[in-house]
């Protein structure tokens, strides 16, 4: 247990210092610079991309993620916006603090990020900066989408539920149909559709998809 000597404790207080290059007092960093001197000496989003083209699928609202992996995403979500930073090229030599959409016209086939990013500057002094990525969206169908438009019977995989009542008090299919939606099942369908109140039809271009897609059924079924 420390002992009381009985001297007064003197707090420690940050000293401040001139700007080496404007004069003005500020608190000191391994520059002796301020951050507007900084900013005027270094600009740290040089070199970093600033203009981005991306690949948007009109038909099922998808992202390319070159080479070959489309993602679905909506305006604005977290999804996109994960999707935007991630085409961005040697973000690596930064370090990114934040990053969020800027509102743009939804017509307007664009899309602005602001992202803000640190780093070490000049004898160690860590800057950090604001800038704007504008991703101008080109249209094309995905090759789903392609094979689709090109022959609309062309599928390798359907998934048929029929419900067994007479009447049409139950709601069953109008809720699975929402529970699918929920939980993106039929992402990879090429057409999902309800025959009056009595089935519910599946269509895949991917066996593999169709299976899913009965698995989350079964599940959705069990409870």
């Amino acid at each position: 247990m420390a002992q009381d000597t009985g001297m007064f404790t003197v707090p420690q207080t940050i000293g401040s210092v001139l700007c080496c290059k404007c004069g003005i007092l500020m608190q000191p960093n391994a520059a002796n610079m301020c951050a507007k001197c900084l900013r005027s000496e270094v600009d740290i989003t040089e070199g970093l991309q600033k203009h981005v083209i991306i690949i948007h699928c009109p038909e099922c609202d998808t992202y390319l993620q070159p080479p070959r992996t489309w993602i679905k995403a909506q305006l604005e979500s977290k999804e996109l916006l994960t999707f935007c930073v991630k085409r961005l090229k040697n973000l690596n030599k930064v370090r990114l603090v934040h990053a969020e959409f800027i509102w743009t016209e939804p017509h307007s086939k664009r899309i602005k990020v602001k992202l803000r990013v640190q780093k070490e500057v000049l004898n160690g002094a860590i800057l950090e900066q604001a800038y704007t990525v504008e991703y101008v969206v080109q249209d094309q169908m995905c090759e789903s989408c392609s094979r689709v438009q090109a022959n609309p019977d062309q599928w390798v995989a359907a998934v048929q539920l029929r419900q067994h009542v007479l009447h049409r008090q139950t709601h069953f299919l109008s809720n699975l149909e929402q529970l699918i939606l929920k939980h993106d099942a039929a992402n990879n369908a090429i057409r999902i559709k309800q025959i009056r109140t009595r089935a519910l039809i599946s269509s895949s271009v991917n066996r593999s998809h169709g299976v899913k897609f009965v698995e989350f059924l079964g599940k959705v079924n069990s409870h």
